[in-house]
């Protein structure tokens, strides 16, 4: 469970190139430090920026090669959860464990933000948050209220990391979305499974993968025949641009999908549950996905 705590000067140093794996850096000149926990690094890197020098956070999935589907927590995670003044937890039934954690120890004090709740996103609904831009905003702004509740007297201080975080730090993010929002709306795609399906929607691409297959492979079940009928067919018809697929969750039927759209000459590229590589920030993770994937639906277009 590798720490990250962000040590950011707000006017003089980009939130996008500061980040550090030391649990023991610095809080601040003043001593205070908000202990601050996430479930899983997509949301940890959000939480940690924000924090800045006031925070001291910890996300406990925080592997490429974990599937946060099937964790098993240990004793030193509930541990971790425990100590928490600030904790996340993506919920949606995508981390369970977590909400059980909290519930089995429950600390006078503690801000627990469930980012299902935030959204409003139902129990039965796509657990993928981090992938809609504006439920990122929405959690972020939920995470520095937190901040703000846990340490009022460096209220100031978080708002503007708050501000930095989407004017700086995700500046590019922001940039790239409205690109392929622009350039590339209502084009045909295919995806393995409902991670893609919020940025998809964030980025007016059409889906055109039957929905109960992206459940059902989101969901460890079986998809049905006819699902993978429909898909079989619609990759030997090239009726999609790209295919977008979990490269943490590559079952047998989607590598076998996966093969196909590259025989067909499709652009096939890659989008994973957790930061990649290990310990990068949020925004350079979705940056490095998009450009992958503005480049897939470049080269579908000259192929047309």
């Amino acid at each position: 469970m590798p720490h990250r705590m962000l040590a950011c000067v707000v006017a003089s140093v980009v939130l996008a190139g500061c980040a550090t794996t030391s649990p023991y850096a610095p809080s601040g000149s003043d001593g205070r430090s908000v202990v601050a926990v996430a479930s899983i690094d997509a949301w940890g890197s959000i939480l940690a920026q924000l924090g800045g020098v006031h925070a001291r956070e910890t996300s406990i999935i925080s592997s490429p090669g974990t599937d946060p589907h099937d964790y098993e927590p240990t004793p030193a995670d509930a541990k971790v959860i425990a100590e928490a003044q600030v904790f996340v937890e993506n919920g949606v039934g995508y981390d369970s464990w977590a909400g059980k954690a909290v519930q089995a120890n429950p600390v006078s004090g503690r801000r627990v933000i469930d980012v299902g709740a935030v959204t409003g996103t139902p129990s039965d609904g796509n657990p993928h948050r981090w992938y809609s831009p504006t439920d990122v905003a929405r959690v972020a702004d939920a995470m520095t209220a937190a901040l703000k509740q846990a340490d009022p007297a460096d209220a100031g201080y978080f708002d503007r990391q708050r501000q930095t975080f989407d004017q700086v730090g995700l500046a590019r993010y922001h940039q790239l979305l409205e690109e392929i929002r622009t350039r590339f709306h209502g084009v045909r795609v295919g995806a393995s499974e409902s991670i893609f399906s919020p940025l998809a929607a964030a980025l007016g691409l059409t889906v055109i993968t039957p929905p109960s297959f992206l459940k059902a492979i989101s969901e460890g079940t079986e998809p049905s025949a006819a699902d993978k009928s429909t898909i079989d067919r619609q990759l030997k018809d090239r009726a999609m641009a790209v295919y977008v697929f979990n490269s943490q969750n590559a079952t047998p039927d989607v590598s076998a999908q996966v093969a196909a759209a590259r025989q067909q000459g499709i652009p096939v590229i890659s989008l994973t549950e957790t930061l990649s590589p290990a310990g990068t920030t949020f925004q350079d993770w979705q940056v490095k996905q998009l450009l992958a994937l503005r480049q897939a639906l470049t080269d579908a277009e000259s192929r047309r």
